[in-house]
């Protein structure tokens, strides 16, 4: 069993291209529905959209780090039709394996690492 100090937790900031708000909310329609039918270790995956509809924040939370490889791999094909309608950065906060690490770092998602941590 994960320990809450083994979860991963990330962030996604698109910016949409203008123009390409009813593709970019198919696209992430989609990706829900692949985190939802084939992630296994995902304990939050939530899209927020700006009012005026030009930038969407995703909150992640993974169990660990297999957890996160694992989505890393489930929405990888969908990168290449997000990049149509979108740009994409990325960070994620935890300790995450060197597996993982790789990926990331790959992928050019920044690693915050924990410094201090306070949970009540």
């Amino acid at each position: 069993m994960s320990r809450p100090h083994d979860e991963i937790h990330g962030s996604a900031r698109m910016v949409i291209v203008e123009g390409k708000l009813k593709e970019f909310k198919q696209l992430a329609a989609q990706c829900v529905e692949i985190v939802r039918s084939k992630d296994t270790g995902t304990l939050e995956y939530d899209l927020f959209l700006t009012a005026d509809g030009t930038q969407c924040f995703v909150h992640e939370r993974y169990r660990d780090s297999a957890a996160g490889l694992e989505h890393m791999v489930n929405i990888g094909p969908m990168m290449e039709s997000l990049a149509q309608v979108c740009t994409v950065s990325g960070e994620v906060c935890g300790t995450p394996s060197a597996e993982l690490r790789k990926a990331l770092e790959s992928a050019g998602v920044t690693i915050y690492e924990p410094l201090h941590r306070l949970s009540r």
